[in-house]
Formats: C-alpha cells, sequence, structure tokens
C-alpha cells in the first residue's frame, strides 16, 4: 500500500510547525576574541539535549527543537557564558528568551525579554592556575599544634630557673611526684595497665591525703611555719 504525497506533505508541514531551529551568535569581546581562543565549543539546551556547533563568525544553529521551554548554555572549556531560559510555542511566534541564574526555579518566568536571534558574550575566563602557597611565618603559630609545641619548649627552658628558686621541701614533693608519673608512664608503655593505673591512683590518693593535712592544721600551722622560716633567716 503506497502512502499519498499530499499526507507525506501534510505530515511533514506539521513536524516542521511543531519543531524549530533556534538560531544565535556569540559575540566576541576582549575575552574572548574568535573561534581560534574559543575552542571547540557547543551551545545546548537542557545540559545536552539538543546541541548545535559553532561556526567560524560565531553563530549556532539547534535544528528541529520542539515546542518547549528550555535551559541554554554553552559548554566551553575556557570561557563562562550566561545562562538563558528559551520558551518555544507550537504557533509561528518567534522564541522567547529571557536570562536565568543558575539554581532558581524557571516558574515564573522573568519579565525581562532579550532579543531574538540570541546573542551571547563571554562574561570571562577560567582560571585552572592554582599559586604555590608560599612560606609564612606568622600561619606557623597561628596552627594548635605549633603553639602547643612553642609552650613545651618555654616550660624546658623555665623549668631550671624554677627548680633553682623552690623551696627544698617542695622540691623534693616534687621530684617524688615526677618519678611516681615516669613510672606510671614507663608501666602503660610497656603494657602493665594494672600497675600503671595503679601507680596513678596512688599518686591521687597521697596528693589528696597531704592537701587534707594541710587544710587539718590550719591556718596557725601555716603561720608559724612562716615565722619559723623568718627566725632562721635571721
Amino acid at each position: 500500500m503506497r502512502i499519498p504525497l499530499a499526507l507525506l506533505a501534510l505530515t511533514s508541514s506539521c513536524f516542521s510547525a511543531l519543531a524549530l531551529d533556534l538560531k544565535g551568535r556569540i559575540q566576541w569581546n576582549e575575552h574572548c576574541e574568535g573561534l581560534g581562543e574559543l575552542g571547540q565549543t557547543k551551545v545546548v539546551l537542557d545540559n545536552g539535549r539538543l546541541h548545535g556547533g559553532v561556526t567560524q563568525d560565531g553563530t549556532f544553529v539547534i535544528p528541529e527543537v520542539p515546542a518547549g521551554t528550555y535551559v541554554l548554555s554553552v559548554l566551553a572549556h575556557d570561557h563562562a557564558f550566561e545562562q538563558l531560559r528559551v520558551d518555544i510555542f507550537e504557533t509561528e511566534t518567534l522564541p522567547e528568551v529571557r536570562p536565568y541564574f543558575p539554581g532558581t526555579p524557571l516558574n515564573p518566568p522573568s519579565t525581562i525579554t532579550l532579543p531574538y536571534p540570541i546573542t551571547l558574550t563571554a562574561r570571562g575566563k577560567h582560571d585552572y592556575f592554582v599559586p604555590r602557597e608560599s612560606f609564612n611565618v606568622l600561619a606557623m603559630f597561628k596552627n594548635p599544634m605549633m603553639m602547643l609545641m612553642l609552650g613545651a619548649g618555654v616550660l624546658v627552658l623555665l623549668t631550671p630557673m624554677m627548680m633553682k628558686n623552690m623551696d627544698p621541701e617542695v622540691m623534693e614533693e616534687f621530684k617524688e611526684r615526677h618519678a611516681k608519673m615516669s613510672g606510671a608512664q614507663s608501666a602503660l608503655q610497656s603494657g602493665d595497665l594494672m600497675g600503671g593505673f595503679s601507680q596513678l591512683l596512688s599518686a591521687a590518693n597521697e596528693e589528696a591525703k597531704g592537701a587534707t593535712s594541710v587544710a587539718a592544721k590550719g591556718p596557725s600551722a601555716l603561720g608559724a611555719k612562716q615565722r619559723g622560716g623568718k627566725n632562721k633567716k635571721r
């Protein structure tokens, strides 16, 4: 069964009425002076659903675009272009072009309309160069680990001076506590957890007993001790 030529012509005319060749042009400017600088580029609708290439003079055509609402983008490696909203109708009305900002809803559409055929210009160039970080002394001191290391170094330098001016009794107590803490640390490092924890607990109990005895004696004993020290100096 042969299909009449009139029916084929009617079908083709209906299809052409429902589809449109979307046309536009990339206008060269100081950011992009020509196709050689632009490189291989595509103008796409809805992230590549429909697309068209760019010619030497900057014009592009996306063929047979059905009626609907689309987001037009330019896929360029080194240049940035704005995105546009394009509304194509089933009638012979020209497409409506509006600005579009990524991340915003398509509806309601913007009240600003742009001329057709579409005109696009490069807004800037992508900068892929990342400068190497230079040595910064101030940035080192902003690091918490560096501050801890600096504080530990200051304590190591000031400890001998503090120990020279320390009371002999306090010095003995300090040495005993240091010896117990060192023993507990060595026990924990060797794997003897029970021994290390027991030494820590015993040291804590002795410190608590010492504080309790000093509190029980009261300020009178402390004053007598201070008076005794002054008499010895005389």
